[in-house]
């Protein structure tokens, strides 16, 4: 799989967050998300300060940014933490998971079971954050 610093896109990043669990890289209408190999991924050690963060610099609760997790490393999330994400007054107009693991794809369809965003699976980082540059209206072929 490959690191959104290695593609194209990286030069779009306007901000790159670096947190002990993972990497941020914030972009024009959305953020591409990579955490770290063996983090158990919680709201409360993890999400809400990140959400937190990202609001605050996009000036928004995430109603206009799309979330790419791009999954390079092999993590646990706490599908039911989404609960907390919504209740918190949060949300997102785009979710995409990048996995080319059939086990990863698995998760993300039972992660789905607790969002009220519509989740997108992609194999492939580039047709992610092309699909999320036409959810945000951006042109997709500037890079």
């Amino acid at each position: 799989m490959q690191l959104f610093r290695d593609t194209k896109y990286y030069k779009e990043a306007i901000q790159v967050l670096n947190f002990s669990f993972g990497t941020f890289y914030l972009c024009d209408g959305f953020v591409v998300g990579e955490i770290k190999e063996g983090t158990i991924f919680s709201w409360d050690m993890h999400a809400k300060l990140l959400v937190e963060e990202i609001s605050d610099l996009y000036d928004c609760n995430g109603k206009n940014i799309t979330y790419i997790s791009n999954r390079v490393e092999q993590y646990s999330i706490k599908p039911a933490d989404w609960i907390k994400f919504y209740n918190s007054g949060f949300s997102l107009k785009g979710y995409a998971v990048v996995n080319t693991r059939p086990k990863g794809i698995k998760k993300a369809i039972f992660e789905k079971l607790f969002m009220k965003s519509r989740l997108r699976t992609f194999t492939n980082l580039s047709t992610a954050i092309q699909w999320a540059k036409r959810k945000s209206g951006a042109n997709v072929d500037a890079a």
